[in-house]
């Protein structure tokens, strides 16, 4: 997998804030979906998570959303990886999918 740097610019994901990796390419669902959400409530709004998945985790977009999250997923050659952040309140709340 790439470097997270390289791919966390790639995305609109704060580059001024901390990262924390999760990395749930190995777990079948609802895993993945379920690990990222509890990691997210635990984490400091300032916070951006790195998912690293095999697949575009799509049934975790609409979760985010209503969570008030940003996100952007980039595909990789070696997977897929989302970067997941605390939206600043403008009400844009939605990534690339």
């Amino acid at each position: 997998m790439p470097r997270e740097t390289s791919v966390l610019e790639a995305t609109d994901a704060p580059a001024d804030r901390p990262t924390e990796s999760l990395d749930v390419a190995d777990l079948g669902p609802p895993e993945p979906l379920r690990r990222t959400l509890e990691l997210l409530a635990d984490l400091s709004d300032e916070t951006v998570l790195v998912q690293r998945n095999d697949r575009v985790p799509r049934f975790l977009f609409p979760k985010l959303d209503d969570r008030g999250y940003a996100y952007e997923t980039v595909e990789t050659d070696d997977g897929v990886v989302t970067a997941i952040w605390a939206a600043d309140g403008d009400g844009t709340a939605e990534g690339d999918r």
